[in-house]
């Protein structure tokens, strides 16, 4: 009974180790075919997400805080913003303020991601 036992369980091993190998090989893919990521900029991304996100408040003409419809208030202040933006409702300085629920993660992280491409214009 034991060498039965036995000879199962290394069938059953032997069985298992054949089909062990991967089916297919991982090959690396040239450099040449290895397309960059574009880069998070004012114009493709962010600006939309400001009039959607912070506006009437940050609009110029529309709201009396500093307006952050333009390039040049938003790359001066995104430390501040991201800051405040992920802050919790219930925190002082949250934004945006008049919201009971903060921005969404996906759009926080294109703030964030705009900040480690490079604050590019376009």
């Amino acid at each position: 009974m034991k060498k039965l036992f036995f000879l199962s369980i290394i069938a059953a091993t032997s069985l298992a180790l054949v089909y062990c190998n991967p089916s297919k090989k991982v090959t690396a893919v040239p450099a040449e075919e290895v397309k960059p990521v574009p880069k998070s900029t004012y114009e493709t991304g962010v600006a939309t997400l400001v009039v959607n996100s912070c506006s009437p408040c940050h609009i110029a003409g529309k709201g009396r805080m500093k307006p952050y419809d333009n390039y040049a208030n938003l790359k001066t202040d995104i430390d501040e913003i991201i800051r405040r933006i992920e802050l919790n409702p219930t925190d002082r300085g949250f934004m945006p303020f008049k919201k009971t629920a903060k921005l969404s993660d996906s759009t926080i992280a294109v703030f964030k991601q705009w900040k480690t491409d490079g604050l590019l214009e376009k």
